[in-house]
C-alpha cells in the first residue's frame, strides 16, 4: 500500500526558534516592546488614560510573547496545526493592540510637543518611534504565521 502523505509545515522548537525566521522574531519583539515600556514609564503626561493603554499594551504583549516563545523553545506545541493557528491569532492581536496603543501615544506626544521640558518631549517621541518599530515587527510575525499555519 502506497503512502499517501503530504508534507506538513512544522513549527520549531529548542534553538530552532532561534534559526527560523518568523520565529526569530520573538527576541525583536521583546526588546523593543520592554523600551516602549521603560520609555513611557519615564514620562509623566497627562492625560494618564492614553499612558495607561499604551503601558497595558507593553507590558501586556511583552509578557505573552515570552511565554508563547517559551512554550515554542519547550515543544509544548507538539508540532499541531492548531498552535500554528493560535499563532497567527496572538501575533494578529498584538498587532491590533499594538497599532492602536501607537496611535494613541502619538496624538498624546503630539500634544506635548509644547512642553518646557524638551527632554520628556524626545523620551515621548522614541516610545512613539519604538511602539512603531514593534508594531511592524508584531505585523511582519503576523504576516509569516499566516503563511505557516496555511502550509499545515
Amino acid at each position: 500500500m502506497a503512502s499517501n502523505t503530504a508534507t506538513l509545515g512544522s513549527l520549531p522548537s529548542g534553538v530552532g526558534i532561534c534559526t527560523t525566521f518568523p520565529d526569530l522574531l520573538y527576541f525583536p519583539e521583546l526588546l523593543f516592546g520592554v523600551l516602549v515600556w521603560i520609555l513611557v514609564a519615564c514620562t509623566y503626561v497627562m492625560p494618564q488614560n492614553p499612558q495607561g493603554w499604551v503601558m497595558f499594551v507593553s507590558v501586556f504583549c511583552f509578557v505573552l510573547t515570552f511565554i508563547w516563545m517559551c512554550v515554542f523553545a519547550c515543544g509544548g506545541h507538539h508540532n499541531k496545526s492548531s498552535w500554528a493557528a493560535a499563532d497567527f491569532i496572538y501575533h494578529f492581536i498584538a498587532t491590533v493592540f499594538y497599532l492602536s496603543a501607537s496611535v494613541a501615544l502619538a496624538i498624546v506626544t503630539l500634544g506635548v510637543r509644547t512642553n518646557p521640558k524638551f527632554q520628556v518631549y524626545q523620551l515621548d517621541i522614541s516610545a512613539v518611534v519604538f511602539s512603531y518599530v514593534t508594531t511592524l515587527l508584531y505585523f511582519i510575525h503576523t504576516i509569516l504565521s499566516a503563511f505557516r499555519w496555511k502550509s499545515f
